[in-house]
């Protein structure tokens, strides 16, 4: 499938290459996604949300690798839409945390069956063992830990 003989900047360079990955990848899911009006970005951050209750913005920028504006601007017209709504922390009237509204809840439920063809799809060409050591590689590169180390590194 790929020439090893390629000598283009993504055979020599991790970020180019993961970078280029996760457009087509993003690319192919969201096709997947495609007639519910919402992207597989917007998907995975209803997801996000649902999976963590009433996440603060912070630690939900934080778990989606994102900073605070990038955040805004993704959950914006999720909350124009009604699937997201903002609500003050109870301890902390500063602090904002989002919450899945009841659409955006059914909405996150029914689009799971898009994201599971999605994901059988990328299983099925990519082999579901590759898939699994794939995603613990690309948790790792996600990680604090992993951003500290080489942060340090190259200091």
């Amino acid at each position: 499938m790929v020439d090893k003989t390629d000598d283009s900047i993504w055979m020599h360079c991790s970020n180019t290459a993961i970078r280029r990955a996760a457009r087509q990848l993003g690319q192919l899911y969201d096709d997947c996604m495609e007639g519910t009006g919402l992207k597989g970005t917007q998907f995975a951050l209803l997801s996000q949300i649902a999976s963590t209750g009433e996440p603060a913005l912070k630690q939900l920028a934080e778990a989606m690798v994102m900073d605070l504006s990038a955040l805004g601007h993704t959950l914006k017209p999720l909350i124009r839409d009604g699937y997201v709504e903002l609500l003050p922390d109870p301890d902390d009237r500063r602090v904002k945390r989002a919450r899945l509204t009841e659409f955006g809840q059914k909405t996150q439920q029914t689009l799971l069956a898009n994201w599971r063809d999605a994901q059988s799809r990328f299983d099925r060409v990519f082999g579901k063992e590759r898939s699994e050591e794939i995603r613990e590689a690309l948790a790792l590169i996600s990680s604090p830990e992993f951003a500290k180390a080489f942060r340090k590194d190259g200091l």
